[in-house]
C-alpha cells in the first residue's frame, strides 16, 4: 500500500480553497476541504473586483492552511508558544518571492516560524485559468511552501479540475474509489460558470477537445448581469433560480414574457449570451414604461431567463453528444448546481439519447474549491514543476 497526501490551493478568482486528500489503492479520502467564500465583499459591486479578491486571498490562505493542517491532523508546532529564527538565506528568497504579497508574506513568515514540515507528498495549485490579481496569491503561497518545504509542485488548469469535482468522495473522511473507467468515454462535458461556457470531446482523462465556447458572457455571468437588472442580489445565479421557483406557487402571469433562446438552432456548437442580456434590460424598460410592477413579475422574468439560458446549453450539449456519439455527458462548474438545468439535461438526454450516462458533481463541488485540484494533480502526479517555473497564466486553455 502506497499512501500519499495532496495539498490543494485554488485562488482563481473569489473563493479561497484549502484541501487535503489523501490517496491509497485508487482511493481517495478528504482530510481537510476548506472554502471560504468573498460574496459579502463583492455583493455591493454587483460583481468580482479582482484587486479586492487579491486582497482576501493573501489575508485568509495561511489563516486556512493551518486550520487544515489541524482538521487533517497533520499540524506540528515546533515548540508551544516560541517561534524559532529562520536562515536569512531563506527570509531573502521568501521575501523575493512574495514581493508583491506583503501580507501572505508577513502571514507566511510567522507560520514558518511556528510550524514544521507536515506529512504532505505534493502540493498542487491552480495556475490558471481566472483573474490575474487572484491567481498570483495561490500560486506565490504554494511557490512558497514547495520551496521552504522541499515538496515537489504542481500547477493545475482549472477547467480539467472542475471536470474531475465529479469524482471527490461525497464525505469527508470516507474513502472513495476514483471509478474513472475508460468505458465512459469518450464524454461529452458541458464546463459552466461565471467565467466559462464550453463544450469539450473528452477522449480520456488528460485529453481534451474544445468544441464550442462562448462568443462574450459565460452563462454564468448573464445570469450575474440579469439578476442585476431584475433587482435582485449576487451571485445572480442561485438569486434567480429561488426566485423562478416562486411561479409555482403563484397564478400565472397575465403578462406575456418572451425571451430568445441565442444561437440555439445554429448548427456550431457556441454560445452567445450578451444579447440575452440585452433583451432583458430593453424588457425590463419596456415593463417601467407600461407601469407593470416589477415586484409583481419579477418571478416570471427570473424563470423566462433561467429557461433561457438552460435551453440554449442543453441543446448544444445534446447534439454534440449525438453527434460525436459519446458515450457519457458530464456537466461542471458553479452553474451545474442550477437544479432546474439538471433535470432538463437529463430529461433530454433520457429522451433523445438513451441509455448514455449523464454525471453531475455534488452541489458542494461545483463551486470553486481545492479539493478538485489536489483531485487532478493526483492523475498528473509524475509531472512536478520546480517552483521557481511556476507562473501563474490567467488564459490558460484546456
Amino acid at each position: 500500500m502506497v499512501l500519499m497526501r495532496i495539498l490543494g490551493i485554488e485562488t482563481s478568482c473569489d473563493e479561497t480553497g484549502i484541501s487535503i486528500l489523501e490517496f491509497k489503492n485508487n482511493q481517495c479520502k478528504i482530510l481537510a476541504n476548506l472554502v471560504y467564500s468573498q460574496i459579502k465583499v463583492h455583493q455591493p459591486y454587483g460583481g468580482v473586483v479582482p484587486n479586492l479578491a487579491k486582497r482576501e486571498h493573501q489575508k485568509n490562505l495561511i489563516p486556512m492552511l493551518q486550520l487544515a493542517l489541524k482538521e487533517a491532523r497533520l499540524e506540528k508546532n515546533k515548540r508551544k508558544n516560541q517561534k524559532i529564527k529562520l536562515p536569512a538565506s531563506k527570509i531573502q528568497v521568501l521575501e523575493n518571492l512574495l514581493l508583491k504579497d506583503e501580507i501572505l508574506k508577513q502571514n507566511l513568515l510567522s507560520f514558518f516560524q511556528t510550524i514544521d514540515k507536515p506529512k504532505i507528498d505534493l502540493i498542487a495549485v491552480t495556475k490558471g485559468p481566472g483573474l490575474a490579481p487572484a491567481l498570483w496569491p495561490g500560486v506565490n503561497c504554494a511557490r512558497a511552501l514547495s520551496y521552504f518545504w522541499h515538496i515537489p509542485l504542481l500547477g493545475i488548469n482549472h477547467l480539467e479540475a472542475h471536470i474531475l469535482s465529479n469524482w471527490l468522495p461525497k464525505e469527508k473522511n470516507q474513502w472513495t474509489t476514483l471509478q474513472i473507467t475508460q468505458n465512459l468515454f469518450p464524454a461529452t462535458d458541458l464546463i459552466i460558470s461565471g467565467g466559462h461556457t464550453q463544450l469539450v470531446l473528452i477522449k480520456k482523462i488528460g485529453c481534451y477537445r474544445l468544441i464550442g465556447e462562448t462568443r462574450d458572457d459565460a452563462a454564468g455571468e448573464c445570469f450575474d448581469k440579469t439578476a442585476r437588472l431584475l433587482g435582485l442580489s449576487y451571485p445572480g445565479g442561485p438569486a434567480i433560480a429561488a426566485e423562478a421557483k416562486k411561479t409555482k406557487k403563484l397564478p400565472p402571469s397575465s403578462f406575456s414574457i418572451s425571451l430568445p433562446r441565442p444561437m440555439i438552432n445554429q448548427k456550431n456548437y457556441d454560445f452567445s449570451f450578451a444579447g440575452l442580456k440585452t433583451a432583458v434590460l430593453y424588457l425590463v424598460e419596456d415593463l417601467k414604461k407600461q407601469k407593470v410592477s416589477l415586484n409583481l413579475i419579477r418571478p416570471f422574468l427570473a424563470a423566462e431567463i433561467q429557461n433561457s439560458i438552460n435551453e440554449v446549453l442543453v441543446s448544444k450539449t445534446i447534439r454534440l453528444a449525438k453527434n460525436f456519439h459519446t458515450k457519457t455527458i458530464i456537466a461542471a462548474g458553479g452553474v451545474a448546481a442550477n437544479e432546474a438545468l439538471c433535470e432538463l439535461l437529463q430529461q433530454e438526454a433520457a429522451k433523445k439519447l438513451p441509455g448514455i450516462k449523464v454525471i453531475i458533481p455534488a452541489k458542494q463541488y461545483t463551486g470553486d474549491n481545492a479539493a478538485m485540484i489536489a483531485l487532478t494533480a493526483y492523475f498528473h502526479q509524475k509531472q512536478p514543476i520546480h517552483w521557481e517555473k511556476l507562473k501563474a497564466d490567467p488564459n490558460l486553455k484546456l
